[in-house]
């Protein structure tokens, strides 16, 4: 059984408490299906949140088979399924793909058999085994709600909650899924609870809540509302609503209250009689534990001791290990960008023009640079050949450390364009499945895996290429090797700080922007163009990834080509050790926020 007790949910409106739900009180039985309706505004979608624990209750108690949700175990994610009104699967994968998805990702199976078994199972029961091979992005929005469900029933829930899942469907499909809600509240003692803007098909629940600013108006049978409200039609509820304060009726429907509940006994008691409403033995108890009741001079009839009975007799899916849901997650994000065509053609196309707008500049950097001679046979000579040698340092220096930061940018942008919508552009179906039990952990270790793959072949094929034009200026021993580390640390930094961006940030557009802007800023303060003041150099430095890439990779290479770059710039140079170390840094610091991101809040 479900309890609120004087639950209430406050906000702070102009400095003051505003409640938006105030002192529900509601007893909500096993195999129940209940509807919540009101007006606009009145606290339905805000008390199933509450319910569902993404809304902290402000005051009073939340009981779930006699236990406090507040003080004790919250609800096991296998205990409820929430469905919220925006759509929970990936439009590239199909109606099967999205259901293994979820399975694989929330319930522990022995084997494949039983996996499939589970899927079959659920598709058949949601009546969707017919178009299980049909993509997500050509479902109409009745298949997509009963997808919703189906993804939500693969751990058996013993509380559904539904968010407007009919909103915005046509009569056929909104009559259609609320039978299949009924439906569902009927199988296994399972509670399924529905916010609804309609006034239509009430006579498939079992009762009706009625929200009036946040306080219960009216809790009861279908056929009692008219009498209660005192209207002809149901459609006439909501103006007899406003012709009366909210407290108003919160004060009629407590005197009223214990009537009405006695008629839902009565007509679930018939319901489990004629066989109707079907409860498992295994929640229903046995003669020892009456006996040990009543020996405890406990009363039978009394909820919350039978309720304890059904929380230790019902048994739980397990959830799989984070290893598991790691590795469902990775798989179904590789499959999800091969089948995003116009992403896998934008990757190609950056992978293959960027480095040749770099190769474009290797003429110049190829350039010897002229050293002087030994021997001058006259002043002008002299002179002459210090200017020719001046004009080498200038132009090869130039050159090379365009290239190379030409380089380090085009990396900046890759790693933003990886990162920058990788979790705010999937926000909402994360948080759902989070809400189900996912792993941030698991998840943030999927994105790693995903985005290190492609840091790497951009990185390397970046390196390769541009060798083939234009050759890396070695140094002693492993120039052109630690150059490409320095490539490759550059693009993991960019991609680890977007990433980071995008965990923090609401949606992907703030994300996107933040990220936009942060490569922009990159060339300017990096020093590479122009030397900044050193004020600003010093306080800027520490936070340029293209700096410490550039600077690292000018170290790597040899004497005479760093004394060439040093003619051309003001900019000083860091050990490159040190530059490893600083990218290093730049990219645990976006792990973290992007763990912090992933661990926060993110509901509307």
């Amino acid at each position: 059984m479900l309890q609120l007790k004087d639950v209430s949910f406050t906000i702070q409106k102009d400095g003051e408490d505003f409640p938006i739900i105030d002192k529900a009180t509601l007893d909500i039985p096993r195999g129940h299906f209940m509807a919540i309706v009101g007006p606009s505004g009145c606290g339905k979608t805000t008390l199933l949140k509450t319910i569902a624990g993404l809304n902290e209750e402000s005051d009073g108690e939340l009981l779930w088979n006699g236990r406090n949700l507040a003080e004790e175990q919250d609800f096991d994610p296998a205990e409820i399924g929430y469905v919220p009104q925006f759509s929970i699967a990936y439009d590239q994968l199909t109606v099967d793909e999205s259901i293994e998805s979820a399975t694989r990702l929330r319930v522990k199976t022995r084997n494949l058999a039983e996996l499939d078994n589970r899927i079959d199972r659920i598709l058949e029961e949601t009546g969707l085994s017919a178009i299980a091979d049909r993509p997500v992005k050509v479902l109409s929005g009745g298949q997509k709600r009963r997808l919703g469900l189906a993804m939500e029933l693969v751990t058996g829930p013993h509380l559904l909650l539904c968010d407007e899942v009919t909103s915005g469907l046509d009569p056929r499909s909104e009559r259609d899924i609320v039978r299949l809600l009924h439906e569902l509240s009927r199988r296994d003692g399972r509670t399924v609870i529905s916010v609804t803007h309609s006034l239509a098909h009430l006579e498939l629940y079992d009762s009706i809540l009625v929200l009036h600013e946040g306080k219960v108006a009216y809790h009861g049978p279908p056929n009692g509302m008219n009498h209660y409200f005192s209207v002809d039609d149901t459609e006439e509820v909501y103006p007899q609503l406003a012709k009366q304060r909210s407290s108003k009726w919160q004060e009629s429907w407590l005197k009223h209250r214990e009537a009405y509940y006695k008629k839902l006994e009565k007509k679930r008691a018939t319901l489990i009689k004629e066989g109707e409403l079907s409860i498992p033995d295994e929640l229903v108890p046995s003669a020892d534990e009456k006996k040990k009741l009543s020996s405890d001079t406990a009363p039978l009839d009394d909820p919350n001791e039978s309720d304890k009975i059904i929380r230790e007799a019902t048994e739980l899916v397990r959830m799989p290990g984070m290893l598991s849901q790691f590795s469902t997650l990775l798989g179904r994000r590789w499959k999800i960008f091969f089948r995003n065509r116009g992403q896998v053609l934008l990757q190609l196309a950056i992978l293959i023009c960027f480095p040749i707008l770099v190769a474009l500049f290797h003429e110049r950097g190829n350039e010897n640079i002229k050293r002087f001679s030994e021997r001058y046979q006259g002043f002008a000579q002299e002179v002459q050949e210090r200017t020719t040698v001046e004009k080498s340092y200038l132009t090869v220096g130039s050159a090379v450390s365009g290239i190379v930061m030409f380089q380090v940018v085009l990396l900046s942008l890759m790693g933003s364009n990886n990162a920058a919508r990788e979790v705010a552009g999937e926000r909402l179906i994360f948080e759902k499945e989070k809400f189900g039990g996912i792993r941030p952990s698991a998840y943030l270790a999927s994105k790693i895996a995903f985005l290190g793959s492609l840091v790497l072949i951009q990185s390397l094929w970046m390196a390769i290429f541009v060798q083939q034009f234009w050759k890396f200026p070695d140094g002693v021993d492993t120039g052109f090797l630690d150059h490409t580390v320095f490539l490759v640390l550059v693009n993991a930094a960019m991609t680890a700080i977007c990433l980071g961006i995008s965990s923090l940030m609401k949606t992907a557009e703030q994300s996107s922007l933040l990220s936009i802007y942060l490569v922009g800023f990159q060339l300017p303060l990096s020093g590479a163009v122009l030397a900044l003041p050193e004020s600003i150099e010093s306080i800027t430095q520490p936070f340029i990834s293209a700096y410490w890439a550039w600077s690292g990779s000018i170290e790597s290479m040899n004497p005479s080509y760093r004394n060439a770059i040093n003619a051309v710039t003001e900019t000083s140079f860091e050990p490159a050790t040190a530059c490893q170390y600083v990218l290093i840094i730049h990219i645990v610091v976006g792990l973290l926020a992007s763990y912090i991101g992933l661990k926060r809040h993110h509901w509307d």
